[in-house]
């Protein structure tokens, strides 16, 4: 039913909704042009610029449609960037239905309601990819400040105007003249302004007769004069295009003309009515025998819908935890790489010999040093021992040289 529910929208907004889609392509096509997608997207992909109808599905336009949901994907991306927001650049062999759901995610993150199902996207074209793209290319203009504003038309002046319409009254006013100077093509046609002036001076001047008059002349005579004359005697009018009454007679002329033309359409369009009525009603009741028949089945696809966006949701929570949880895992593994570098460096340090042959030879070293640091002691031991035997001597010969008695005095002296 959401079809019939869509169809209900589009007569609620009149029978040119079905062309509001290529004028949100137009609109957005100049925005994508303002946001400069020439180099920042087609240039980078070698890809051609896009149509002014490019995303509108027509079964006038032949396009791919892999390449049109790559394009949709691409732009879609980029405009998300744009508009400040991370997102990974899909690739060609990605998974249509995930790249769907990451940019609709997207679009909600921005405050946009999304009232149709995620399908609508994958086809590359369509009025829900033109929307979606429209609506992603506000958010970029909105964060690079940039708005539409309504164009200021110059005020025009008057004087030209004025100007244009004198100059052609003066070429009507001069065809009018050539007109009424050019010689008639009759040399027998007689001018009726003429006969008014004749009529004029014949008035003018005093015309009673003295006496009766009496015609002398035979009647044959003049019968065949008349005849003569006749020709001569034609008088035409010319017609001003300006005479109100040649207006009013083409006018009753348009008048019988669409009252005639009138008569046969009406007959054409109540016929016309008639079928399209009877169409309608055929139409009507085969909806409702189409909708209580497939009733069922629409209850098991919005059941189907239902359970579907909760599994997406679901997937998405997972899928969350599973990226927190790669991440995880890349850390411990980094530091798993760090501590079996460092028992690398420690075990070939230990089974590395060349630190105990260093050992070895500074023992060895160190053995001969101490060797002759034990003779050097004892040098100098040999030497102190000589110089406390030596100051001994020379005290105890100090001492008994200053010990010696003197000869005592005898009885004799």
């Amino acid at each position: 039913m959401a079809d019939d529910g869509r169809r209900g929208d589009e007569d609620d907004r009149g029978p040119g909704a079905a062309h509001q889609v290529f004028v949100v392509m137009e609109c957005l096509l100049e925005k994508l042009k303002v946001l400069n997608y020439e180099e920042e997207v087609l240039a980078k992909h070698n890809m051609k610029n896009l149509s002014r109808h490019y995303f509108v599905s027509s079964p006038y336009l032949t396009v791919n449609p892999g390449e049109q949901f790559y394009m949709f994907t691409i732009i879609a991306a980029w405009l998300i960037n744009e508009a400040g927001r991370p997102f990974t650049e899909p690739q060609e062999y990605d998974e249509p239905n995930a790249t769907v759901s990451n940019i609709l995610a997207e679009l909600r993150a921005f405050g946009v309601k999304v009232d149709f199902p995620p399908t609508k996207l994958k086809a590359g074209s369509g009025e829900y990819v033109c929307v979606v793209l429209d609506r992603l290319a506000e958010e970029a203009l909105k964060r690079k400040g940039f708005c539409f504003r309504r164009p200021n038309y110059p005020t025009e002046t008057t004087e030209e105007e004025c100007v244009i319409e004198d100059d052609a009254e003066l070429t009507l006013s001069k065809v009018e003249e050539e007109m009424i100077e050019e010689p008639d093509e009759e040399e027998n046609v007689m001018d009726l302004e003429a006969l008014k002036l004749r009529t004029t001076r014949t008035d003018a001047e005093p015309s009673k007769p003295d006496e009766i008059l009496q015609s002398t002349v035979d009647a044959a005579e003049w019968n065949l004069e008349v005849e003569r004359v006749l020709p001569q005697l034609k008088v035409t009018i010319r017609t001003d295009n300006k005479d109100w009454r040649i207006h009013v007679e083409q006018m009753h002329q348009h008048r019988d003309g669409i009252k005639s033309s009138l008569k046969e359409a009406t007959s054409y369009l109540d016929k016309l009515q008639e079928d399209i009525g009877k169409t309608l009603e055929k139409v009507s009741s085969r909806e409702k025998y189409i909708n209580n028949q497939l009733e069922h089945l629409i209850q098991e696809y919005r059941s189907a819908q239902a359970k579907l966006s909760q599994a997406k949701e679901r997937y998405q929570q997972a899928s969350g935890g599973v990226t927190e949880r790669t991440r995880v895992l890349a850390e411990i593994s980094e530091e798993l790489e760090k501590v079996k570098q460092e028992m690398e460096e420690k075990g070939s340090s230990m089974s590395d010999g060349a630190p105990v042959v260093k050992i070895k030879q500074s023992l060895t070293k160190l053995k001969q040093e101490i060797v002759q640091m034990d003779v050097r002691i004892g040098v100098v031991e040999h030497t102190l021992l000589q110089a406390k035997l030596k100051e001994k001597s020379n005290m105890t010969r100090d001492m008994h040289a200053t010990n010696i008695p003197e000869p005592a005095a005898g009885p004799f002296s």
